[in-house]
């Protein structure tokens, strides 16, 4: 038997909800009539037809449209008016005998024509208040111009390095990645998707993506019960506490069972026994890939599996509507199995008010109003700067002064594109502000800031580097913008080796070697490995993939306008030979000893590299400083039903008025299972001034420290556990309490 249940119950009681306000039982009552009406009216190809997305691609997809043989298709296409387009097939949609509308839909995953940073840049901030503003403002901009429905949030929980997509998602830790999943779905469905600025939300990939085996993307996932239920599957719990409409199931295997036909999956957890009434969609292609998955032998075997496994809408490939109406009349497929995913397709159409009207989210004027606004600019440079993450700062070399004479150094100080991401939706790169450009304005005089490109990212070319040799010669500071261009991360671009690629890392150390004091400024979709920048270089920002607004809000923590905040939601290693590497580890009954040769030989260690990371998760440096001091709960014994409060003081000890993000982190002593090193529990961002304090407080309920135990169930344990506050994984202020009995 699959081991899904034990889940069920703990994530009953111990997921935070943030559910969009329920629908009256009138308005559902009239909801059902509508459908039910609806369907009886229905033929067999019309339902297939709303079970289908196809793509602009589609030879007959005006036909498709016209002849009621289609539920929606894709409405975030680049170069495109997309409101023109969205208004032409849905016009063609009212056309068809019952005139069902079309819904539009794409990848929205950081912005629409505003681009905002990354997914995995935003966790950085962690700041769940500024995701969900972040993800209001494309809501507003997609859903003016047709769009009404995204294949986004990424809740997939990565932790290695080397696989291109982690940029999507939140990191490594599944507390931080619950919080993420339900700021984005809150901020895309707001608190009623029949207004007209949401979009409907889809948490994706159902689950266990993000580990894919060797860090090759599409590759085997193979997770064990205690790591499905303890880290891949809470954020996918917090988005269906958060009322997601739909679900896109991971197009790889699980344990050998593609998602896409993982029936205990799909009907079984998601909608038994979370009670999950939303929408299943596929991902591109999936089901027909089944027969290379090897779990199909035809395209109709395939369609079949898919619908009976859960699988409501059949994503571009056309294999529903191309199968589905003979395995119907044949009796292969019950009908009311194919109408109970046609219910659901209508329903949910129903609660975007496409019905009411199907050209509700069709609004020029809005468009005109939201697109690229000054405000939605503002907030994509609030959210880079906040983003970014300080790993070195020796001496306080940053901030810069901006009198001073800077050479720009690198291949991606002048990039547009990269700045966008892989998929930026209808982000255009004209839009962007280059960080060249933004550390100019930046400057007391544009004059006394000068660019040398020195090498590619790629390219085996360094004839450029002796330039850029001179360039920080005659230079005050170097700032070099390093990384990786965006045909290196993303989805399909898996890296086997994690560090800076082409003849980067030499232009560094020529730079270097010339004594000018350097700062790394690093543009890049994933954890890099950079022990020799750690080593010699006087600065290194992690600036992740910024967005529009690039150039403006690299220069704003650069100059020290803004004071840098961010903390890395994954872990960086020192060498990809590390990975998959994570703060959240187990025990070992032979850990590190190097009190003498024998005891670190039969100790867990490398022989060519330490254990310890490069820097850890939820580290980050700030230009000022900050204490952690007078640690207490308010109690040391803990009820299964109870809750403690614990308490910190945090002071801001330096000179300047900064961010903090107050982590706090568990470890349970002793467990049925080895128990990780720590777990994260909670975090508060709080801004003081220099010599300023404040308490912190937090709520710890027993349920909270539920995990998968030894024999199968969920549930606490009774015994010691260590509480450590701080700034980063490594916390070292603690506190102990007991809980008393089970749960």
């Amino acid at each position: 038997m699959r081991p899904f249940a034990p889940f069920l119950l703990a994530l009953a009681t111990c997921a935070v909800s943030a559910q969009a306000a329920p629908t009256s039982p009138s308005k559902d009552a009239a909801m059902h009539a509508f459908v039910d009406k609806l369907l009886s009216r229905m033929t067999l190809e019309e339902k297939v037809g709303q079970l289908s997305i196809m793509g602009k691609d589609a030879d007959n997809l005006p036909e498709l449209i016209r002849s009621g043989r289609l539920g929606g298709t894709n409405g975030v296409l680049p170069d495109t008016d997309v409101l023109a387009y969205t208004r032409r097939l849905q016009k063609l949609a009212m056309q068809s005998r019952l005139k069902i509308p079309l819904w539009f839909m794409g990848d929205v995953n950081h912005g629409f024509r505003t681009i905002f940073p990354v997914p995995l840049a935003l966790a950085s901030t962690w700041d769940t208040a500024l995701v969900e503003r972040v993800h209001r403002a494309a809501a507003e901009e997609a859903s003016a111009v047709g769009v009404d429905w995204t294949f986004s949030p990424m809740i997939d929980i990565t932790r290695d390095a080397r696989w291109g997509r982690g940029v999507e998602g939140a990191g490594e830790d599944p507390y931080l990645g619950a919080a993420m999943a339900r700021a984005q779905i809150r901020g895309f469905q707001g608190t009623d998707l029949a207004a007209d600025d949401t979009l409907m939300a889809t948490a994706k990939h159902f689950v266990g993506y993000g580990a894919a085996e060797a860090g090759r993307d599409y590759n085997a996932a193979n997770i064990p019960r205690d790591q499905l239920e303890d880290v891949y599957l809470p954020p996918f719990r917090a988005a269906v506490d958060a009322g997601v409409g739909s679900i896109m199931p991971s197009l790889t295997t699980l344990n050998g069972i593609p998602a896409t036909a993982d029936g205990a999956l799909l009907n079984g957890l998601l909608r038994k026994q979370w009670h999950f009434d939303g929408l299943i969609v596929s991902d591109y292609d999936a089901v027909p890939q089944l027969t290379l998955h090897g779990v199909a032998a035809n395209d109709a075997e395939a369609a079949r599996m898919a619908l009976e496994a859960g699988v409501d809408i059949d994503l571009h490939s056309g294999t529903y509507l191309k199968e589905l109406p003979t395995l119907v009349r044949n009796g292969v497929v019950p009908e009311a199995v194919l109408d109970r995913a046609v219910r659901r397709v209508l329903e949910a159409k129903y609660r975007l008010g496409l019905f009411d009207d199907p050209y509700r989210y069709d609004d020029a004027a809005r468009a005109r109003r939201v697109t690229l606004s000054p405000a939605h600019r503002a907030l994509a440079r609030k959210a880079a700067a906040q983003s970014m993450v300080l790993l070195k700062n020796a001496h306080d070399l940053l901030p810069l002064k901006r009198d001073a004479r800077i050479a720009v150094i690198g291949p991606l100080a002048r990039d547009r594109a990269t700045m966008l991401g892989q998929m930026p939706a209808a982000g255009r790169a004209a839009d962007v502000v280059p960080i060249l450009d933004g550390l100019r304005a930046g400057a007391s005089d544009t004059d006394r800031v000068h660019y040398a490109e020195g090498v590619s990212v790629q390219g085996g070319d360094t004839s450029g580097i002796a330039a850029a040799v001179q360039a920080a010669r005659r230079a005050d500071v170097a700032v070099l913008v390093l990384g990786e261009s965006h045909d290196l991360f993303g989805e399909g671009l898996s890296r086997s080796h994690i560090g800076l690629p082409g003849h980067q890392l030499a232009l560094a150390k020529a730079v270097v070697a010339t004594g000018t004091p350097t700062v790394v400024v690093l543009i890049n979709g994933r954890p890099l490995a950079i022990p020799w920048l750690h080593d010699h270089a006087g600065a290194i920002l992690e600036a992740w993939v910024p967005g529009d607004e690039a150039g403006p809000a690299v220069a704003d923590v650069l100059f020290g306008k803004v004071n840098p905040s961010g903390k890395l939601p994954m872990t960086f290693p020192r060498d990809v030979g590390q990975t998959p590497i994570y703060y959240a580890h187990t025990r070992t009954g032979r850990p590190y000893d190097d009190s003498s040769d024998i005891a670190l030989h039969y100790s867990s260690h490398y022989v060519d590299v330490a254990n310890a990371p490069l820097y850890p998760f939820g580290y980050g440096l700030s230009y000022t400083r900050f204490a952690y001091d007078q640690l207490r709960l308010d109690r040391t014994h803990l009820s299964a039903d109870g809750a403690l409060q614990v308490h910190v003081r945090v002071r801001n000890t330096g000179t300047r008025r900064g961010a903090d993000v107050v982590q706090l982190y568990v470890h349970d002593e002793v467990a049925s299972r080895s128990p990780p090193l720590r777990l994260l529990k909670g975090f508060q961002r709080v801004m003081l001034d220099p010599g300023a304090s404040t308490e912190v407080t937090f709520t710890l309920h027993a349920r909270d420290l539920a995990f998968d135990r030894a024999d199968g169930t969920w549930g606490t344990e009774p015994g010691a556990y260590a509480i450590y506050v701080g700034g980063d994984s490594t916390a070292t202020l603690r506190s102990d309490f007991t809980l008393d009995a089970t749960r």
